[in-house]
């Protein structure tokens, strides 16, 4: 038979894959949200592409801050790295399907016995001979090559395994990356609540001095006692107080800004400026597209594809490996004539290693492998069940927050209506101060939590663009040519650039 039939036949064998092919278990999906029932996502509705989710603020600023998340932030840029070192194991995997090759040069000078002896010079080679003596040298230059054969399948199930794994490590960076975004902006709406919360300090402080001028003014003029004024400084500093205590928690949400984008903490201000009044939504799509849109479930699913192909793996270590091998090389003991066809050497040869009797070690590999399989299922299953628990919980939250807000509204109108009453009042003599302290600090305590309220809006808000996956689908995931291609030095080709299987 001529080598390339037997080539092409050895080929053949290696069609045959031992173990279960991949198919996507199923999920707990719901036909549709509980939480959407009787509400409607408040406008601007999305308008932007969602790979920059955040556009749907409208906030220059935020906008900025979030587009150095790619550029310097070092969780991100950690998952990157942790991508590309499974991109490159499977460039390592790749490599046992094809022979090895290799070559050796051998020098050797070799004596036996002993005794008298004469010197013969020839050409490069020195040899030592006598009645019972020899000493020579012996030149070798020689190409070995083996091939273990993928004969049942082991090295393509564990290729298709790390394949598997490099895709669930891009998935868990785009994981990285929404939740740095979700992050960054959580913290910058926090920031914009201080900023609010000082405006309302700030506002009341000035009320809060009024009121001190007036009471002094009655004092003065004998119509109130010196406790009006007493409290009334009191109430003053106080608030003044407050507004100096919410630097704090701004500078807190600065710092944890600076360090989203990579820069120490000194080197980032931002100007102060007020929390939005209106609340944008992505409006959710049917829950099923949340398989797609949800980076971890994408990274659970592909977890669970390459836990199914070592179970080929494992399984195939019950049949016989086969492996071939070869030489060819020259051995002579003068260099001169080494490559000539008298001193020519070759060899073909194959093995098979066999498994009979191990203790059950195969066995209990193939039990585990199963095993890890179902927990990779189950973590699966429970992955998908937590995405629908975050986004029914943002749904509630934006719903009940929005009503909420709409009553608070009207109370601290009611509240501002109650002290310009009361200042009315106690100018006139019909009310003693104790009255225009308690409106006053009703007013304060509204106020506040009507900042409050409209701060847990745009986080909930935020939240929910997370929960849904932000800017993130399955289809962003680099397929299995970019995976096993030579593009896994360049870390823009992570997520955005799924090429063709």
């Amino acid at each position: 038979m001529k080598p390339a039939v037997i080539f092409l036949a050895v080929l053949g064998l290696g069609g045959c894959m031992i173990g279960p092919d991949y198919k996507r278990p199923s999920a707990p999906v719901a036909v549709s949200y509980k939480e959407l029932a009787g509400w409607q996502p408040a406008v601007p509705q999305d308008e932007h592409d969602r790979g920059a989710w955040w556009l749907i603020y409208h906030d220059p600023l935020l906008d900025q801050l979030e587009r150095q998340i790619d550029i310097s932030n070092y969780t991100l840029k950690q998952a990157e790295a942790n991508y590309r070192n499974a991109q490159a194991i499977v460039q390592e995997a790749q490599a046992n399907l094809f022979p090895v090759l290799n070559a050796t040069g051998n020098f050797q000078r070799t004596g036996i016995g002993g005794g008298s002896h004469s010197i013969v010079t020839t050409g490069n080679g020195v040899a030592v001979s006598g009645a019972s003596g020899f000493v020579g040298n012996q030149y070798t230059l020689q190409g070995n090559g083996s091939w273990d054969l993928d004969v049942w399948g082991e090295i393509r199930r564990q290729i298709a395994s790390d394949v598997d794994l490099a895709q669930y490590s891009a998935a868990e960076v785009a994981d990285a990356r929404l939740s740095a975004q979700a992050a960054l902006a959580t913290a910058y709406f926090n920031l914009r609540a201080e900023d609010s919360l000082a405006t309302v300090y700030e506002n009341n402080v000035k009320q809060f001095a009024d009121a001190l001028r007036i009471t002094e003014n009655e004092y003065h003029a004998g119509y109130v006692a010196r406790g009006d004024v007493l409290t009334a400084q009191t109430e003053l500093q106080t608030t003044q107080a407050q507004l100096t205590a919410v630097g704090v928690a701004r500078a807190q949400y600065e710092h944890a800004i600076a360090v989203l984008i990579g820069k120490p903490p000194a080197d980032l201000s931002i100007a102060p400026g007020a929390l939005p009044n209106d609340v944008p939504v992505v409006p959710p799509s049917l829950p099923s597209t949340l398989l797609q849109r949800r980076p971890d479930i994408a990274a659970a699913e592909r977890q669970m594809a390459a836990e199914n192909e070592l179970i080929g793996v494992a399984l195939a270590a019950f049949f016989p490996q086969i492996s071939l091998s070869s030489f060819y090389g020259y051995s002579a003991p003068q260099i001169a004539n080494l490559i000539a066809l008298p001193n020519r050497l070759w060899g073909l040869g194959a093995a098979f290693n066999a498994p009979i009797f191990e203790g059950g070690a195969q066995i209990a590999a193939v039990v585990a492998a199963r095993a890890n399989y179902d927990a990779a299922v189950a973590n699966y299953r429970q992955t998908v069940l937590t995405a629908f628990q975050q986004v029914e919980d943002e749904l509630a939250a934006l719903r009940i927050l929005a009503q909420e807000k709409t009553e608070q509204d009207i109370a601290v109108k009611s509240a501002q209506d109650n002290v310009a009453f009361a200042i009315n009042e106690y100018k006139a003599g019909t009310v003693i101060y104790t009255t225009v302290l308690t409106d006053q600090e009703l007013e304060l305590s509204d106020e506040v939590t009507d900042v409050a309220i409209q701060q847990s809006r745009m986080v909930a808000s935020v939240a929910l663009v997370e929960a849904l996956g932000g800017g993130f689908t399955s289809d962003d995931l680099p397929g299995t040519t970019a995976i096993r291609g030579l593009d896994f030095y360049r870390p823009a080709n992570v997520i955005g650039s799924n090429a063709a299987e």
